[in-house]
């Protein structure tokens, strides 16, 4: 088993005062907190070090007792012994009691102040009762979830929406509303309480935007594929566009290239932040499907006065 230098864990000497003690807690308690770390394991492991290690040094009696082995033994943090060598347990195993919220504290505090070998211990939820007896809250168990993916269209994740999902569970199909808030974005994980739909966990839904040729996003910014004829590009014109936040006119300047982009500021996506991007009207010169004579008379006029000629690099 490995000993425990809760001196060293809590960065002070072993002469420090309680009050010395106490500071240096709330200072890395507060630098290794699980909420500003959600993702970090080494820094939630650390939090529960400083925890375990203020639990015993913050009270006298418990202090006292472990510093009467430490001095007996001279142990260094992370050393290795045989606990029933030193009176714990029977022969080479040492055996200790824990509830469900025991996980939170390693063997070495079990072993001196748990409810099983240890002489004159107690249960550890007697101890903490859930919660640190310092105020702050022990780090939960992650609960595990089922997990699925959930496909939407870019406009039903900037208005929102309520999704009917089926899924099979456990052999069972279960037909699961999901609230789809405005603004959310890709990647995003939504969670349905599993009670609801009479599930053992909770479902976790991977936010999925579906591929259109029309509209994409990047980012909070939105590139819309728009439609223009031939002499509407070269003479310029007003068109109404239909965006996510309602109908817009655009003005077409005169001479617009295939490809060119318009930008609409403050017209992209609003994400669930009120942060919004930009709007990018990308133009799409085509012709129509079928010409009338009198529109093919224009375009082989037009191909016979026309001096400019797109191949020739040295056309301006």
């Amino acid at each position: 088993m490995e000993y425990k230098d809760y001196y060293k864990i809590l960065e002070v000497d072993k002469n420090a005062s309680q009050d010395e003690i106490k500071k240096s807690f709330r200072r890395l308690a507060k630098k290794y907190h699980p909420d500003l770390h959600p993702d970090d394991k080494s820094a939630q492991e650390k939090f529960k070090e400083i925890n375990e290690a203020y639990e015993v040094l913050g009270d006298k009696e418990k202090k006292k007792k472990y510093d009467m082995f430490g001095s007996s033994y001279n142990f260094t943090g992370g050393q290795n012994f045989d606990p029933s060598q030193f009176g714990f347990g029977n022969g080479s195993t040492y055996t200790y009691s824990t509830s469900a919220d025991g996980g939170d504290f390693s063997d070495f505090f079990n072993m001196f102040f748990g409810g099983g070998g240890s002489k004159g211990g107690f249960n550890i939820n007697d101890l903490f009762g859930g919660r640190s007896s310092r105020g702050f809250k022990k780090p939960k168990a992650k609960k595990q979830s089922y997990e699925s993916q959930l496909n939407i269209k870019l406009e039903e994740g900037y208005k929102g929406i309520t999704k009917e999902v089926s899924l099979n569970i456990g052999g069972q199909t279960k037909n699961i509303k999901v609230k789809v808030p405005e603004g959310i974005l890709p990647g995003k994980k939504l969670k349905v309480k599993g009670e609801k739909w009479g599930l053992d966990k909770d479902i976790l839904f991977n936010i999925n935007f579906i591929e259109e040729d029309r509209i994409k996003l990047d980012g909070l910014d939105i590139t819309l594929k728009i439609d223009i004829l031939p002499w509407e590009a070269a003479l310029g014109t007003k068109i109404v566009v239909s965006t996510l936040k309602g109908k817009i006119k655009v003005s077409i300047p005169k001479g617009m290239a295939g490809g060119k982009k318009i930008r609409i500021p403050k017209n992209g996506y609003k994400d669930m932040k009120n942060n919004v991007g930009d709007l990018y009207i990308q133009i799409n010169i085509v012709n129509p499907p079928k010409l009338t004579k009198e529109e093919e008379d224009l375009y082989r006029k037009l191909n016979e006065i026309s001096t400019y000629d797109p191949r020739d690099t040295n056309t301006l």
